[in-house]
């Protein structure tokens, strides 16, 4: 997927979550959209690899692309950080629940990704769809809509 892809991925995960558990849905969702795309870390052409393209030609080089950082050890790892590290709920929650929303996105294309690394092993969904093509504007789309439903019931108090 596209990093728009994943940037309204992240937006409609974290305001999810920040409506069930009553977190500021603001606080979430700009954490949700990091949360979705740091796991491209790993691919100096994304967004947040071309802002550190050093780290990211790094990570890239020691993992490869959609290894690592696409897999439930580092989630597992970025959790127990930011649960040490970070006392406020919705910024935590709203960073995991965008990079939860990045790997279910990529497993939703042809390449998978590698859930359980270190174990070589690709991960995609049933259906899959190619990046960029028009299945995926359909989901950007569709996310879109779903973002904006729950952005406003999130911040409809203060209209």
């Amino acid at each position: 997927m596209r990093g728009k892809t994943h940037i309204v991925g992240g937006i409609a995960a974290s305001l999810a979550l920040a409506q069930l558990y009553q977190y500021d849905p603001g606080i979430a969702m700009g954490a949700g959209v990091v949360g979705a795309l740091v796991p491209d870390i790993c691919h100096s052409g994304s967004k947040i690899g071309r802002k550190f393209p050093l780290l990211s030609k790094l990570v890239n080089k020691v993992f490869g692309h959609r290894t690592f950082t696409h897999s439930l050890l580092f989630f597992a790892i970025i959790a127990f950080v930011l649960d040490i590290y970070l006392s406020n709920d919705a910024i935590r929650a709203g960073f995991l629940a965008g990079l939860a929303s990045h790997l279910l996105l990529d497993m939703a294309t042809k390449n998978g990704i590698q859930l359980l690394y270190p174990i070589k092993f690709t991960v995609r969904l049933p259906l899959t769809a190619k990046t960029g093509g028009k299945v995926e504007s359909i989901v950007f789309a569709a996310l879109s809509l779903l973002s904006f439903y729950l952005g406003y019931n999130a911040f409809a108090y203060y209209l």
